[in-house]
């Protein structure tokens, strides 16, 4: 009998320590360094996994976000371990766990996190399935977690694709019924067979690489709630803060943000060749790139050299072609412009014929001889071509190509080649 009551004061005391302890943020806990609020409506789609828009988060934020849950008790020691660095994130739910675990869900949106939908069976065919049939997940699974809390309001119109195999035409159901789709920004892979140090590893090498986003993990694993304790450590010591998301609401005001922060990613410049000449700068002297090999269809793989193969060479024209094509320039008389490249710049060697085996197995028959005249020869044009003289326009056109000698001997095509 001493002994029992001994063991119920103990355990009352160990969970009264543990309430202050969560309620109580120390002083160096990791805490959420401000709530972001989002209106659904005017960004419905973010995550550059998938999406041009993400969160907009300054440099060094991360959004912790939980997949699949709940499921104690991983889910409960991911709770313990936020609670104890007064950390806030975003959980999406699955529906029939949720019809498990009502519990488990109370707790986290008791605890301050976001409540969200992930589907109530969570199938991997959301990319194929009809509209009809995503529907029924998506309602499925805002109806167990609204059952689960007894409050409509209390769940987030936030929505993530199971697997992340969206599809537009469900994307824009959802946009119709106010929901707010979330891929992500960075993954830790801890659904794979790893362990927790790699979670850990692969989690932090890639928010340092990226610099900021929101973190894909999953509270139904062990190895993601073994690997927490060390996240949240090295967030810590690397400057990183956690911010924490909600829907905007009639009383809850959207947080004001620059429209440029919502971009997840640039679209490169266009790089243009031959680039434009600048001669009213500083520099009195223009530059004019010079073209790479890949420009003519050499490309280089390993120690082998390929070359495009040209399927048609057509010789219709008595002048030899200008290039690249004359553009009008405001050129002062005293600068000094590179000249354009000539014909000779691009001479190729090895000209051969380009056919079929069949055609190249046909006997050929005897060809005349023709006989030029000296008037033919007055005639042909005195400028230089790609070999001489450009043909007569009244001669056919023909298949023709060119190659260039490689670094190594030609391989056998027909045998199975490594990779």
């Amino acid at each position: 009998m001493r002994s029992t009551v001994a063991a119920t004061v103990l355990l009352a005391s160990l969970l009264g320590a543990g309430t202050a302890g969560a309620a109580e943020c120390p002083a160096d806990a990791l805490g959420v360094s401000r709530t972001l609020v989002v209106d659904v409506n005017e960004h419905p789609r973010v995550g550059s996994w998938q999406y041009g828009e993400s969160l907009p988060l300054n440099d060094h934020e991360v959004v912790l976000t939980f997949d699949d849950g709940p499921l104690p008790p991983y889910t409960d020691r991911v709770l313990d371990l936020l609670a104890a660095e007064c950390v806030k994130a975003t959980f999406f739910m699955v529906g029939r766990m949720v019809q498990a675990y009502p519990a488990a869900v109370r707790r986290v949106y008791d605890e301050g996190h976001t409540i969200a939908n992930h589907s109530q069976t969570h199938p991997f065919t959301f990319h194929k399935m009809s509209v009809d049939q995503a529907s029924r997940e998506i309602e499925g699974g805002f109806s167990s977690l609204r059952t689960a809390l007894g409050d409509p309001k209390a769940v987030a119109p936030f929505f993530r694709f199971p697997g992340l195999l969206r599809q537009t035409a469900v994307e824009q159901y959802l946009v119709d019924h106010g929901d707010m789709t979330w891929s992500v920004d960075i993954a830790a892979d801890d659904w794979t067979r790893i362990n927790n140090r790699d979670v850990a590893r692969r989690a932090i090498s890639r928010l340092e690489a990226r610099g900021k986003g929101i973190l894909l993990l999953h509270d139904i694993q062990a190895r993601t709630a073994l690997a927490l304790p060390e996240i949240l450590q090295e967030l810590k010591a690397r400057g990183f803060k956690i911010v924490h998301v909600v829907p905007a609401t009639p009383d809850r005001p959207k947080t004001v943000t620059e429209p440029e922060l919502w971009a997840a990613r640039h679209a490169p410049e266009p790089k243009i060749w031959p680039r434009t000449l600048v001669v009213d700068g500083e520099s009195p002297e223009p530059v004019l790139a010079a073209p790479s090999p890949a420009s003519f269809g050499i490309e280089r793989f390993g120690p082998v050299t390929k070359v495009a193969m040209a399927q048609t060479f057509e010789r219709q024209s008595d002048a030899a072609p200008v290039w690249p094509a004359a553009v009008a320039y405001a050129v002062p008389v005293d600068a000094e412009v590179l000249p354009i490249p000539a014909a000779h710049n691009f001479r190729y060697s090895r000209v051969f014929r380009l056919g079929s085996a069949e055609e190249k197995a046909k006997p050929k028959p005897e060809a005349k001889k023709s006989v030029r005249t000296a008037r033919a020869r007055d005639s042909a044009p005195a400028s230089g071509g790609w070999f001489g003289a450009w043909p007569a326009p009244a001669r056919p056109s023909r298949a023709a190509g060119h190659q260039l000698s490689v670094t190594r001997p030609p391989i056998n095509l027909a045998a199975p080649q490594a990779r």
